[in-house]
């Protein structure tokens, strides 16, 4: 059976959706410019989530097939929230889910916000279960088709090959996470802090560009405490 798709999103914050969804504006995305210290102290703090865009290219699904072996190894926190991708071209979506999911307690919704009550039912499932519920959430799934039309390009079409992908970087306990919708499970890079959480995800970033030299499809936005 097919697996359901969306219209992709574009990888600039405006279209990030997630105020649509309920979440108040205490907390906002925006790009990151660079990755030398002067530009990463433009950004403003604390972040508590990260997300990336990037190419899938031969190289990196060369790298993710070996990576997986070295996942069945690595011990998880219960406390971290992790969903399956299963519906095509909504890793932008599951990016933004994994970052909210993952840092309520820092987060502020409206009462009757869609997402908080996505994430609330779906909070004792495994990853597999919050991906067939998703399936199913009509309020989600048409605010992202909305963003995804109002962005400043034109929306591809829903069978287009879409070849770049979202992943999620959070602090959950101290332990920096990797949250990839299309990989089995969450990926543990060591420790982080509050402090150090920005530096840290972009130090993973960097090897996500390093192994694609050649690509300059990268896109990194954060997600900071509103400074106004």
């Amino acid at each position: 059976m097919d697996c359901p798709r969306w219209l992709p999103l574009e990888s600039n914050p405006e279209v990030c959706f997630v105020n649509c969804l309920g979440m108040r504006p205490t907390w906002q995305f925006g790009d990151v410019y660079g990755l030398d210290p002067e530009l990463l102290s433009m950004v403003p703090r604390p972040v508590c989530a990260v997300l990336l865009l990037f190419p899938v290219t031969d190289k990196y699904e060369a790298f993710k097939k070996e990576e997986e072996e070295r996942l069945k190894d690595q011990e998880v926190s219960p406390d971290v929230y992790f969903i399956k991708q299963t519906i095509g071209n909504a890793c932008g979506t599951i990016g933004l889910i994994h970052a909210v999911a993952n840092n309520q307690s820092h987060l502020e919704f409206e009462s009757d916000s869609p997402l908080k009550k996505f994430i609330e039912q779906t909070t004792k499932m495994t990853a597999e279960e919050r991906a067939a519920f998703l399936e199913k959430d009509e309020s989600i799934r048409v605010t992202h088709e909305s963003s995804a039309q109002e962005g400043q390009t034109e929306a591809p079409s829903l069978d287009e090959k879409v070849n770049l992908h979202f992943i999620a970087f959070v602090n959950v306990g101290g332990h920096l996470y990797e949250l990839d919708g299309r990989k089995p499970s969450p990926v543990v890079h060591g420790k982080t802090s509050e402090d150090n959480f920005l530096e840290d995800a972009i130090e993973v970033c960097k090897i996500f560009m390093a192994r694609d030299p050649q690509e300059v499809r990268f896109t990194i936005i954060a997600l900071s405490k509103d400074s106004y």
